[in-house]
């Protein structure tokens, strides 16, 4: 089953496209592509390189508490590193298991590298399931269903895990710790890593933060996709679609955050009376314009590659002279 699901990841993904391109054709993903232009570059480039900060910045909060050593500059390199395998590599997750385990590594702990990157992303995903749970009960009218159902489900399984994993933690991380199981010690120490890497008072605030900072790029570069594509409605309006569109990239069937996002916007759109074909192009400029803020990432790719290649200069000894007796 482990090597089927990538398998049928992309196959769920193409199976989405292929009913929106049998419900509506091809001109709104054709529209989505022709939509991009100069402007939409340099916004795209622009907010990517604000929210790529803000997620490396996140990371590197949760690294250090799990004490690993991580900096700034070299987070941000690796982040958009795996932004750019993410979006051009068909699991859609390939980049982030790349910067775990190379993290990892160098730190001298994968395991603990690795736990460092899902608790990250973890927390991004988190803000973006209360927001939606936000949309949801606020303004319930723009929600059709099943989104709004499954939304819920969404929020209450989040509350649900939290909740167990602190009581888990307080009850039974302790003796666990020390149990003859390694099954035992590695769950207490994952719960361990997530009370330090999330939930003491030196993390929650910056990582809270900081994801909400990123939510707001992600959001922000919506709504440039949105109109570039012709759409005119209020960006009040236009927020709560979005957030959602944003929950849907992180289902588990899609290429590159292909598939459930054009769905999902072909829905929210058509049910907020924009036009379903409206939303899938919005939903392509978006994608384009999300594939083209992690650009730079190809650089850091390429730069690495070559440093890696390159073989290290030979050390030449250094000759002394030979000294010789006096012969006279």
């Amino acid at each position: 089953m482990k090597r089927l699901w990538p398998w049928l990841r992309i196959l769920g993904a193409l199976a989405i496209l292929g009913v929106l391109v049998w419900q509506l054709g091809t001109r709104a993903f054709l529209d989505g592509l022709r939509e991009v232009d100069a402007g939409g570059v340099a916004a795209a480039l622009g907010i990517g390189f604000a929210t790529t900060v803000f997620s490396a910045w996140r990371w590197c909060l949760v690294a250090r508490r799990l004490s690993l050593r991580l900096s700034l500059p070299t987070a941000v390199g690796e982040y958009y590193r795996a932004l750019f395998l993410n979006g051009v590599l068909p699991a859609g997750v390939l980049g982030d298991v790349n910067r775990a385990v190379q993290h990892g590594r160098g730190a001298g702990d994968v395991l603990r590298g690795v736990r460092a990157v899902v608790l990250e992303r973890t927390a991004g995903q988190v803000v973006v399931i209360g927001a939606s749970v936000a949309v949801v009960l606020s303004t319930p009218s723009v929600v059709p269903p099943p989104i709004d159902g499954v939304v819920l489900v969404a929020g209450i399984v989040v509350v649900v895990l939290a909740f167990a994993a602190v009581v888990t933690g307080m009850t039974a991380g302790r003796h666990w710790i020390h149990s003859g199981s390694k099954w035992r010690r590695g769950f207490a120490v994952t719960l361990a890593d997530v009370r330090l890497g999330l939930l003491t008072k030196e993390t929650w605030p910056g990582v809270s933060l900081l994801s909400v900072a990123t939510l707001a790029g992600h959001l922000a570069l919506f709504v440039v996709a949105a109109r570039a594509a012709g759409v005119t409605a209020p960006v009040g309006e236009l927020l709560p679609l979005m957030i959602l569109a944003l929950l849907a990239m992180g289902l588990p069937l899609n290429i590159g955050g292909w598939g459930p996002r054009e769905g999902v916007c072909a829905l929210l759109f058509g049910a907020a009376g924009l036009g379903s074909a409206q939303g899938v192009t919005v939903a392509v400029v978006y994608g384009v314009l999300a594939l083209v803020s992690s650009l730079p990432g190809a650089g850091v790719l390429l730069a690495g590659s070559v440093k890696t290649r390159t073989p290290a200069a030979p050390r030449i000894a250094a000759r002394t002279p030979v000294q010789t007796g006096d012969t006279r």
